[in-house]
C-alpha cells in the first residue's frame, strides 16, 4: 500500500469492496427520487371499498392504500397517502399505476410476484405496461429496504382479502408482515 501522506495511505484494505457508493447511486436513482416528489395517485378515494394501513416499523414508513371496486371487481382505482421514504413512496407510486383495471385475483397475484421479485426468489421482470419498474431492482441488494418497496403492494394484498371476506375496511396493522 503506497503511502501519500494522507493517514491511512491512500486506500485502507476493503474501504469500498462493496462498492457502496455506486450502489447506493443505482438505489436512489432519477426515477425513485422524481416518483418521490410527483407521486401518482396520491390521496384518497372518499367512497373506496378497500382502505388499508400499513406500517414499517424499521423505516417508519407508514401508508394507506385505497381501492375503488368496479361492480366487475376490477381496481377501478387505487391511491394512496402517508408518510413515507423515498423508496416506498416511488413504490407505492408505481403499485397504484399497475393495479387500476386489475381484477381482484390479478392484483393479488400481482402483488405476491413482486414481493417473490424483491426477495430475490425469482427473477426481476419489468412488466410492458411500468418501465419505471426497474429502477427498483437495484433495492434488492439492500434486505432492509425491500420492506419500504413492497409495503404498499402487500397493504394492498391485505385490503383485498379482508374486502373479500366481506369487511370492506380492513384492521389489519401491515407491520411488515411482508
Amino acid at each position: 500500500m503506497a503511502d501519500s501522506g494522507k493517514f491511512g495511505g491512500d486506500e485502507v484494505a476493503g474501504a469500498k469492496e462493496h462498492h457502496e457508493e455506486s450502489t447506493l447511486d443505482e438505489l436512489y436513482q432519477a426515477v425513485i427520487m422524481e416518483l418521490s416528489r410527483r407521486p401518482h395517485n396520491k390521496g384518497n378515494i372518499p367512497d373506496a371499498q378497500i382502505v388499508t394501513k400499513g406500517n414499517n416499523p424499521i423505516c417508519g414508513d407508514r401508508v394507506i392504500v385505497y381501492g375503488k371496486v368496479s361492480p366487475e371487481g376490477t381496481l377501478e382505482h387505487v391511491t394512496f397517502e402517508g408518510k413515507a421514504c423515498s423508496i416506498c413512496t416511488a413504490s407505492s407510486s408505481m403499485m397504484t399505476d399497475m393495479m387500476r383495471g386489475k381484477t381482484l385475483d390479478e392484483a393479488g397475484m400481482i402483488s405476491d410476484h413482486f414481493k417473490a421479485m424483491m426477495r430475490n426468489e425469482v427473477p426481476f421482470e419489468v412488466p410492458e405496461e411500468l418501465p419505471d419498474m426497474e429502477a427498483l431492482e437495484g433495492v434488492r441488494k439492500f434486505a432492509i429496504r425491500v420492506k419500504c418497496a413492497t409495503l404498499a403492494w402487500t397493504t394492498l394484498k391485505n385490503g383485498i382479502l379482508e374486502y373479500k371476506a366481506g369487511r370492506g375496511e380492513s384492521s389489519i396493522d401491515e407491520s411488515c408482515a411482508t
